[in-house]
């Protein structure tokens, strides 16, 4: 049984060692396909077009709620994106500085409402295919954890959201609503608390 234990230990460490280098891998390769983007290739930036149009949508999604809105959204924000492109330093991940340019972008656009609800549609921010049975439980799931996040106060609900279903990291989190890191360490802490709370009484 130690045995067992033992490898499965050791088959979640190489996992995870594995899942780092093929994360520095792609920063790598992501680096210099932004600075090819900077130096005027209109490829290179079409393909970091492709690969966030759907996390900028979910996030113009969360705060438009209808798809006219959005479009336009996300077209202002990768044109911002382009012609900033040259003043990107690589000092925190390009996703995160695209990600700051959109939320920046979309609070400007809605000053006058105030309005944020957590995030509109989850299959946007989804990688990979999933089977009918995966699927449906998936989105069982997510629509609970979402309804319940709606219920929680705004400044919770933003970065929780961007916690869960956009996967960053504290400090990202801090890059792109300009929020002090310990503010955002305990809205998501506040908030983790009152979602439980919530899930168990749906549940």
């Amino acid at each position: 049984m130690e045995r067992r234990s033992g490898f499965i230990l050791s088959e979640t460490i190489a996992e995870k060692a594995q899942k780092f280098i093929l994360r520095s891998s792609e920063e790598k390769a992501e680096a210099v396909l932004v600075r090819t983007a900077a130096g005027g290739n209109s490829a290179a930036f079409e393909e970091l077009v492709k690969r966030y149009h759907r996390r900028v949508t979910a996030l113009g999604m969360s705060f438009f709620r209808n798809t006219a809105d959005t479009e336009d959204f996300v077209q202002d924000v990768f044109i911002k994106a382009y012609t900033k492109l040259r003043d990107f330093r690589g000092e925190s991940r390009f996703s995160t500085w695209l990600l700051r340019i959109a939320y920046t972008t979309a609070v400007n656009s809605i000053k006058r409402r105030k309005e944020y609800l957590p995030l509109a549609d989850e299959t946007l921010l989804w990688d990979r295919d999933y089977t009918p049975e995966e699927l449906q439980i998936r989105r069982i799931t997510i629509e609970t954890v979402r309804d319940s996040i709606k219920e929680l106060p705004q400044r919770f609900a933003l970065c929780l959201d961007m916690y869960f279903f956009y996967d960053m990291a504290y400090g990202e989190i801090c890059q792109v609503t300009g929020l002090p890191l310990n503010t955002v360490k305990s809205h998501i802490f506040r908030a983790k608390k009152l979602l439980k709370e919530k899930l168990e009484q749906r549940l």
